[in-house]
């Protein structure tokens, strides 16, 4: 491989540069408008880079225990319970199907991927939920999300990737399939099991489209319902909060948006090292 040139490390540069300066600039104005006070809002016309008198009214505003408190609790509780729910789940399903000698494995898997080509619609999940009795419940937000055959496939191809004199010699050791599984298959799998983690993370930290559905109870909604009823919809921010002197209305929806942000991004720089070894193993071995 040759050495790039200095022209061509400049122009690598600046173009990463302005691809960095392109994506900060929307974010940079989302947290510059929630730190702004009124003043600062009017005079820049709704959104603020640098706000010259920064303060955290809008945070102290959303989380005096008013609605987005709630939601952010209902929202933590669904994402880690969800998660863990499903990556369990989704262990289960593809250590069964990654095993030549369970009887209609390929069918199954055949079932699995048709979710993926194939959609049921709208009334027919709505009818499927309502008749299993998971209206208004945070079930809803998570069952019928359960299992992602996109997940599934890739945790099952990095399961048939491992060696098979692995497994056998632990079996003549007199390992069943469960201690197969947890001492053996799962510690070598770390990298695909923290990539399929944050993606169902990701996935019930922003739905919204369930909740919108099948909850009929302000109390049960998520962040995402919440962020997109008073922010992207414009409604009434008088039941976000129970402070008597709220902040303004553009640095409350900001500071909102703000938090439904932050957390995954908190939590990607600690997995991202997984992320590309996790998923280029599970599909390129499959």
């Amino acid at each position: 491989m040759e050495r790039p040139s200095t022209p061509g490390l400049i122009l690598k540069g600046a173009i990463l540069t302005a691809v960095v300066l392109l994506v900060a600039y929307p974010f940079v104005g989302v947290i510059g408008t929630s730190l702004s006070a009124e003043t600062d809002i009017a005079r820049s016309g709704g959104f603020v880079l640098i706000p010259t008198s920064p303060n955290l009214s809008a945070y102290s505003t959303i989380f005096s225990g008013g609605t987005v408190t709630r939601a952010l609790l209902v929202s933590v509780l669904v994402t880690a319970a969800g998660t863990l729910a499903s990556v369990l789940a989704t262990i289960g399903m593809a250590y069964g199907l990654s095993r030549r000698e369970v009887t209609g494995a390929r069918w199954i898997l055949m079932i699995a991927l048709l979710t993926m080509l194939f959609n049921p619609g709208l009334i027919a999940n709505f009818l499927l939920v309502k008749q299993v009795g998971l209206i208004d419940t945070f079930g809803a937000l998570i069952l019928p999300s359960l299992v992602s055959a996109f997940n599934l496939v890739v945790l099952r191809s990095f399961f048939m990737s491992l060696p098979r004199e692995l497994l056998e010699s632990a079996r003549i050791d007199g390992a069943g399939d469960f201690g197969i599984l947890v001492r053996i298959v799962l510690p070598l799998s770390k990298a695909v099991l923290a990539v399929i983690s944050l993606f169902y993370a990701v996935g019930y930290w922003n739905a919204f489209f369930n909740a919108l559905l099948y909850l009929d109870d302000a109390a049960k909604f998520p962040l995402p319902l919440i962020l997109r009823t008073f922010v992207l919809q414009g409604r009434s921010l008088e039941a976000l909060t129970s402070a008597e002197a709220p902040a303004p209305v553009q640095a409350i929806q900001m500071a909102v948006l703000v938090v439904a942000i932050v957390p995954i991004l908190l939590v990607y720089p600690f997995l991202q090292r997984y992320f590309t070894k996790g998923v280029l193993t599970g599909a390129i071995k499959g």
